[in-house]
């Protein structure tokens, strides 16, 4: 009988233990979940707030003074921003960087989209055509440029050779105001077109594929088929590489254009972050630059807003389903 008593007792203190130590809040399992994700993205955060939050707050300070070449910090409120306001250059460059994004954004679009959809078929040798396609991303920018520039040369350049070869005039497709822009854009797209391929690869895989085979079925060709189940399905990535190309295109293409063009000619591809570049780092104006990239933020964080109110989100379109 005492064995049996001291058992049951036993097991007794042995459920409320256990009771107790569930209804203490500080062991319970969304505490612990949430302290694991803290330790894992505090790295992240304390790098994300060291490297870039830091460098934004000092750089909006630095928006409101004037540096001299010698390291002297002086106190002028918004001249740099009156400056800017004034400046023709500026509204130059952005007015560039407005056609960049306007022009290159849905050429990108359209192309990376195409690509995406024609590797996807069963097609021979498609794996060497999303190497040959990708390839161009994961080469040094400064590499891309000067390869192109000297394929581009006005007199030795492969392309203009090319062209007088089928009795075709060479055009000056780097010096010339008019082309030099839309060539930019283009290599930039080339450059591009491969990482935002693999995205919309990524986002057609998912679709399952049991819903074109019940299209086909219903009579549906590619191009209904695209319409009614592609596209709808396709708006989440949809919404990620356009806002995702949208910001590239206004902070990217920096390495191109200096290696490419110098942000001629006659400033035709001068874009803003070029000219941001120039002042600060050939000028030594790091005050009015401070204060442009002030403003660049802002135009790109505004820019990511209206990508994301024109698509709802991602939705393109008012529904909620």
């Amino acid at each position: 009988m005492t064995t049996t008593t001291v058992s049951v007792g036993g097991a007794s203190a042995g459920r409320a233990d256990v009771t107790s130590r569930r209804a203490r809040p500080g062991l319970s399992r969304r505490r612990r979940e949430t302290r694991a994700a803290a330790l894992f993205l505090a790295p992240d955060l304390i790098g994300l707030a060291v490297f870039v939050g830091v460098p934004m707050v000092l750089s909006v300070i630095l928006s409101f003074m004037s540096i001299s070449g010698f390291g002297s910090y002086r106190w002028v409120g918004l001249a740099n921003y009156q400056r800017m306001v004034a400046d023709p250059l500026f509204w130059h460059s952005a007015w560039v960087t407005v056609l960049y994004i306007v022009v290159g954004v849905p050429l990108l679009f359209v192309v990376s989209l195409a690509l995406g959809l024609l590797i996807q078929q069963k097609l021979p040798g498609v794996g060497a055509m999303r190497t040959m396609f990708f390839l161009p991303y994961v080469l040094s920018s400064v590499v891309v440029g000067l390869v192109w520039r000297f394929m581009l040369d006005d007199q030795t350049g492969v392309v203009n050779s090319g062209l007088r070869s089928v009795g075709l005039p060479g055009e000056s497709w780097l010096g010339s105001p008019g082309l030099a822009l839309a060539t930019v854009i283009a290599i930039g797209t080339w450059v591009a077109m491969g990482y935002y391929m693999v995205i919309f690869l990524s986002g057609l895989q998912d679709i399952p594929r049991e819903y074109y085979e019940a299209a086909k079925v219903d009579g549906a060709g590619s191009v209904a088929s695209f319409r009614l189940i592609t596209w709808p399905l396709l708006r989440p990535t949809s919404f990620f590489v356009l806002l995702m190309s949208t910001v590239a295109a206004i902070t990217g293409g920096f390495d191109t254009i200096f290696v490419l063009t110098s942000g001629g000619p006659a400033n035709g591809t001068t874009v803003l972050v070029f000219y941001i570049y120039q002042q600060a780092f050939q000028y030594g104006e790091f005050g009015y630059s401070a204060a442009m990239g002030t403003v660049l933020v802002v135009v790109m964080l505004l820019a990511s807003l209206v990508v994301f109110r024109a698509t709802h989100g991602g939705r393109f379109s008012d529904d909620h389903d």
